[in-house]
This record gives C-alpha cells, sequence and structure tokens, in this order.
C-alpha cells in the first residue's frame, strides 16, 4: 500500500523502526537503570526512588516471586493499585522475573475482578489494601494462591509511612475491613527478596509481557496479549517521534493516569523511563485542587492526559498559575480531544494540546500528530513508523481517501490477540493482518487521520448518520457548559434522535439556550432532541465519558417510565 503520510513526517523522523534494538522490556529496563542510577525516577506523596532504588526494589521482588513463591516463567501474577511507588516497584520486578502482567482496576466490583482473575489464571495477586475487601468477596473462586498486600504509605519512610497509613485507615476511614489470613504484606516480600538471588529467566520478544482487559462497547472484557516485542515496538515508534523534544536524564512528567492504563504505562512508564526522566505519580487526580497544587511545586516538561482530565484542570481556580516555563509536550488521548479544550489549553499554558490515537491492543499508539504543530488541527496525527493504517468499509475494502470507513491498523506494536478467544480474535483480525478497531474515520490526502466516532456510538437519525463527538464539540463551546455526552435514543418518527447530557458550569443554563446554541454550528437532523442536565457524568478510571452507562441508564430510565 502506498504510505501517503510519509510525506507529512516531521523532517528527523524515520519511516521504520529497529525492533532488533532489544531483546526484551527486561533488557530496556536493566539498561535504563544502569545508564541513571543516580536520577530520581519516581515521586510520589514526598517520596523520590532514585532509578538504583527502583533497581534494587524491583529485583527484591523478582526473587520473591521466584524464590519464595516458587513462581515460573509465564505465570501472571496481578497487580491492583492506583499510582503508587509501589507499582513501578511490582510491575518491573515481575517482569525481570520472566512473568506476565495482569492490570486490575481498582474500582473494578467484586462480579469484574472475579472475572479477569479467572480468566487470567493469575496466581498472585499485588494489591492495595483498600480494595482488599473486594478480593476477599471473591478470592476462593479464582486461581489465586498468594496475595501480597501494600498500603498506601509504605514506601515512605519511619514515621511517615506509620502516619499516614494510620490516617487513611483509622481516621479517613478508607480501608474496608477484610480477613485474607495467609497474605503477606509487601513490606515482607521485599524483605524476604533480599536475602535470595534472581536465576534470570531467557525472555523473547514474542513472549507474553502484559495481559490488558479491554471491555469495548459490549460483553465480558477480554486480554489482550501484548508481547515484549508489542511494548518494545511501540515504545521506539513513539520515542523517535519525539525524540526532538526530549534531553536524556533532564525531564519530568506527570503522571495523572493510572500506570495500569495501557496509554500511561507504554508512554509514562516505558518511554519516559528510558531517558532517565522523572516520573511525578498523581494518585488521585480526581482531587482536582490538590492535583494543582502538587503541580505547582515543580518545572516540568511534560504531561499526558485525556480531554476530561485538561478540561478539569483549566477549570480549577490555580491553574493559571502553575509555571509552564519548561513544559513541552502536552499528549491527549484515550478518547477525542475537543478543539475548546485544546485552545483554551494552548491559551492557558502556551503550548499546544497533541492529539494522539491508539487502543490497548495496540500498545497502544497508532497515531499521533507531529510534534512541531502549533494548534489544535483536529486530527488524530499520522501512521506511527512502521505502522500502516487503512480504512475499510463493512466489506473489508479500503475506501477511497476523504470516505469514512473502520480505522484498521497494522504493525509490529499490534497485539499478538485475545487471551483464549480466538473466536474474538478472527473477529477484529482481517486475513492480511489488519486490526480492525472499530472507530471510525477517514484520511486526508496528506496522511491525517480523522476519527469520527466509535462506530457503535453512532447515531441514525431519519437515515442519516449522526457522531457524537461532533454533536458535543459544539456544545462544549458554550460558555454556561462544563462537559456534555451525546447518545441515540430510540424515536418514532426518525428511529433515533439525539439527547445530550450536560454537566453545568453555570447554573443558569437552561434547555431552551442549549438548543437554541446548537443551531448556530450543526445541521437540523443533528440537533439534540433532548437536553438533560446532570450533576456528574458516569466516566471510565482515566475519565473517559462513558456513553454506554449512559445509553443503559436512559433506557432503564424509560422502561421505568413506561411499564
Amino acid at each position: 500500500m502506498e504510505k501517503i503520510w510519509l510525506k507529512s513526517y516531521q523532517p528527523g523522523v524515520s519511516s521504520v523502526i529497529d525492533p532488533s534494538r532489544y531483546t526484551s522490556l527486561v533488557d530496556l529496563l536493566e539498561s535504563t537503570f544502569q545508564t541513571f542510577a543516580m536520577r530520581p525516577a519516581f515521586h510520589n506523596m514526598g517520596r523520590t526512588l532514585s532509578y538504583a532504588e527502583i533497581d534494587r526494589l524491583s529485583y527484591q521482588f523478582a526473587c520473591y516471586l521466584q524464590n519464595d513463591l516458587k513462581l515460573s516463567r509465564g505465570d501472571r501474577v496481578a497487580i491492583m493499585m492506583p499510582n503508587l511507588l509501589q507499582y513501578p516497584v511490582a510491575l518491573f520486578g515481575l517482569l525481570r522475573a520472566g512473568m506476565v502482567a495482569v492490570n486490575c482496576n481498582p474500582l473494578y466490583t467484586p462480579r469484574e475482578l472475579e472475572h479477569q482473575l479467572k480468566d487470567s489464571g493469575a496466581k498472585v495477586i499485588v494489591i492495595l489494601a483498600n480494595f482488599a475487601n473486594t478480593l476477599e468477596k471473591v478470592i476462593a473462586n479464582t486461581p489465586v494462591k498468594h496475595v501480597v498486600i501494600t498500603e498506601i504509605g509504605d514506601m515512605l519512610p519511619f514515621p511517615k509511612r506509620q502516619i499516614v497509613n494510620a490516617l487513611v485507615k483509622y481516621v479517613k476511614k478508607m480501608v474496608p475491613a477484610y480477613s485474607i489470613p495467609k497474605a503477606v504484606s509487601f513490606q515482607s516480600a521485599l524483605a524476604l527478596g533480599a536475602t535470595t538471588s534472581l536465576s534470570k529467566p531467557v525472555i523473547k520478544s514474542e513472549d507474553l509481557a502484559f495481559l490488558q482487559y479491554t471491555g469495548g462497547t459490549t460483553g465480558v472484557s477480554k486480554g489482550a496479549m501484548l508481547t515484549h516485542g508489542n511494548i518494545l515496538a511501540n515504545f521506539l515508534q513513539a520515542k523517535t517521534w519525539i525524540q526532538f523534544l526530549i534531553k536524556e536524564g533532564e525531564e519530568i512528567i506527570i503522571t495523572p493516569l493510572p500506570l495500569y492504563h495501557i496509554f500511561s504505562l507504554t508512554a509514562n512508564c516505558m518511554i519516559f523511563c528510558s531517558v532517565g526522566a522523572l516520573n511525578v505519580l498523581i494518585t488521585n487526580p480526581r482531587d482536582m485542587p490538590g492535583f494543582v497544587n502538587e503541580l505547582k511545586k515543580w518545572k516540568f516538561s511534560a504531561i499526558t492526559g485525556v480531554n476530561t482530565l485538561f478540561n478539569g484542570l483549566l477549570n480549577t481556580p490555580g491553574f493559571s498559575e502553575v509555571d509552564f516555563s519548561s513544559l513541552k509536550v502536552a499528549l491527549g488521548g484515550g478518547m477525542a480531544v475537543q478543539r475548546a479544550v485544546a485552545e483554551k489549553w494552548k491559551a492557558v499554558t502556551g503550548v499546544p494540546l497533541i492529539e494522539a490515537y491508539g487502543l490497548t491492543e495496540t500498545s497502544p499508539a497508532a497515531c499521533i500528530n507531529p510534534m512541531n504543530i502549533r494548534e489544535y488541527n483536529g486530527f488524530i496525527g499520522l501512521p506511527l513508523p512502521s505502522t500502516e493504517i487503512t480504512i475499510l468499509d463493512d466489506a473489508g475494502a479500503s475506501v477511497d481517501l476523504g470516505l469514512v470507513g473502520e480505522i484498521s491498523i497494522r504493525g509490529p506494536q499490534v497485539m499478538k490477540g485475545y487471551w483464549n478467544r480466538p473466536d474474538e480474535t478472527a473477529k477484529v483480525m482481517t486475513n492480511d493482518g489488519f486490526f480492525r478497531t472499530g472507530d471510525l474515520g477517514y484520511m486526508n490526502e496528506d496522511g491525517y487521520i480523522k476519527i469520527v466516532d466509535r462506530k457503535k456510538d453512532m447515531i441514525l437519525v431519519s437515515g442519516f448518520n449522526v457522531y457524537p463527538n461532533e454533536v458535543e464539540d459544539v456544545i462544549v463551546t458554550h460558555p454556561k457548559v462544563l462537559e456534555a455526552a451525546a447518545i441515540g435514543v430510540p424515536d418514532d418518527k426518525s428511529g433515533e434522535a439525539v439527547k445530550v447530557f450536560i454537566v453545568k458550569k453555570d447554573p443558569t443554563l437552561t434547555e431552551d439556550e442549549v438548543k437554541s446554541f446548537a443551531k448556530q454550528g450543526l445541521t437540523g437532523y443533528k440537533l439534540p432532541k433532548y437536553v438533560e442536565f446532570r450533576t456528574e457524568l458516569p466516566k471510565s478510571n482515566v475519565g473517559k465519558i462513558l456513553r454506554k452507562d449512559l445509553r443503559d441508564q436512559d433506557l432503564k430510565k424509560g422502561q421505568a417510565s413506561h411499564p
């Protein structure tokens, strides 16, 4: 296929990567630990760990898994915690021991956690005490044999560790009672590991590194099999893309998205670690005032996030007082970046909000806008080096430039398949190796990709396609609107009608104002027929607005009012 996007690459960006540069993620990590040993690596809650300390602690954890728990290469180890210093220690440790990471969302219900642990076959889980109550309810139904429990303050120095843990448990009452008799503390696991040595496993690029679960829009979550080679490829692709803005050993990156999410995992935890950056972990980004106060402490050079997070920061008092003089990269992914948010971000920070695109199944990055763009352009960018993108119709044929179809991706970052789900894998992989994303978009003559929406979110009004992203982009430019989400609801006349859910920025906003404003930017069939005001919108663990939940809630509400 003709790679028309290459002509739009920033000068100096190679069209291909060399995936043989590293044999595994462990090879990359251990090289990083050695090169930047004395540099600060991770900071959280007032404590900073150097790369040498991360090296030592993760090695101890690897020894514990291998020698004390007798785990073997390829065994699955689950991690269930927010952004804490314990996360990179546990993750890097299990990878060094040749095991496979199974990231679990701490907000999982017992049902969701049980499914993931059973499906993955995880033998061990490292879990924050705050969520041990959830595990207790289902552990008997899972293959988990060993539980390592950590508390929020475990990596802090004495006596701060005891004070923080007591405050969390007894004052804030954030740790529901639980009983898991044979559980071992994280500190004990590290101490045990310190008494032995690691028999280094042979790890190849095709070996699994992560079972990264993704729910999609329907059904139970599926484990995307991401190999060491997948993550390494994506690391190399993204690194060559942003090489012009990075200086080894000098960068400070802010990490508000959870490291257990693929975006943060690859971008923040792998790419920026590899250049000796300091990773500032934000444990609770939903506490926007606290987040802004933390930002004021740093002259940071990079930040990643999703649209709702950037929007939240922009609407938090004090954010404009943050020092942006060192900021080079603000990268938005995980959901569409809205023009109103991007333009306000540029106005406040002086730095463009660069949109990228990817999925769990692609490790995740597939497209990124060039780093030298100065303004928001409405596109998700260009295919990364060694990546091919085609736009397919429902029959699987490529469509012409400018026509909308399903964005489909081929490259070394594309997953091996879904864990134990060959049927689901077959649904999304074409015979020639393209992954069908479920996202609708088109490619222009310069190779830029424009995403219009999720295939399953599209609204059909009297036979016309309405894309929720477009409706939302218009509505959120109203000065009295904080957030908006659009869905399709059943309609007797048009089949479906547009309904918008709005969180107000100004309490005086009315339904008539919304509809009148929408007429200025949307043609008739795209206009919202219904408007519902909410105090908040349902969101995923990274802040992505969940339209599916809104559809389900609206359906139940309709059934309740029309029995």
